[in-house]
């Protein structure tokens, strides 16, 4: 038995910095960018998206938990793994929030035409190929579900608006990487006590300090899904209205 539980891992890598982003959240009150809508709205497509997904590489063998580390399963996945797919939105927005009161907004007086919009749906097709390639290889296939699973979500995002996230780059880019280096750094500890485990077959065996090149891969475009799509969500409904 693992020498704590995926609830006691909550409990001390997810609870603690979603308490402390959220009293430092009241307590900066100022305008940003995040909309409370899209963070629930955000939330609601993670969960129904990667649910089938994550469900799958457990039953492929890909992923699997350790005995006495879970607390119950709701089809292949345990409870605690749904509870960390609706925390890892929070804990991103509340970063975000916090971070975009520090920058400054660019105008809004971006154009995009649907040719725009089609170089950002085909920006993400060299992931959806390279992820598609890589699921032929036993020793690549959870990298190659990563990026043909994210793939698709990659193309929306970036065709809906890639020029708007490219003049917030630098929100964006500090959004996405505090919180994957995090999320790794608790990930490489929950591995190393035997919480969750990667299959030596489906992965490459590369790591980087300890940490599978795959899950750090995963927490990245993970993470990247959440603050463009709070990014853009703001930006979206004002050009809307």
């Amino acid at each position: 038995m693992p020498p704590f539980t995926y609830a006691q891992f909550h409990a001390l890598f997810l609870v603690p910095p979603l308490f402390v982003l959220s009293a430092a959240t009241l307590w900066g009150r100022r305008r940003s960018v995040i909309s409370p809508l899209a963070v629930g709205i955000i939330t609601v497509v993670a969960l129904v998206y990667t649910t089938p997904w994550d469900n799958y590489l457990i039953i492929r063998g890909v992923w699997g938990y350790g005995e006495g580390a879970v607390t119950a399963v709701i089809w292949e996945a345990p409870i605690e793994e749904y509870a960390f797919i609706l925390l890892q939105p929070l804990l991103g927005a509340m970063w975000l929030h916090l971070y975009s009161l520090t920058v400054e907004r660019p105008p809004d007086d971006l154009v995009v035409t649907w040719r725009d919009r089609a170089l950002g749906a085909l920006a993400a097709l060299p992931v959806l190929v390279v992820g598609l390639a890589m699921l032929t290889v036993d020793a690549t296939f959870y990298m190659g579900a990563i990026l043909a699973w994210g793939a698709p979500v990659l193309a929306l995002q970036w065709a809906v608006g890639w020029k708007h996230l490219l003049a917030r780059a630098r929100l964006v880019a500090v959004g996405v990487v505090v919180p994957t280096l995090y999320l790794s750094v608790a990930d490489r500890i929950a591995i190393e006590n035997g919480i969750w485990f990667l299959s030596d077959r489906y992965t490459t065996g590369l790591t980087v300090a300890g940490l599978p090149i795959e899950e750090g891969a995963f927490f990245f475009i993970t993470t990247l899904f959440v603050v463009q799509g709070l990014v853009l969500y703001p930006w979206v409904i004002e050009r809307w209205r």
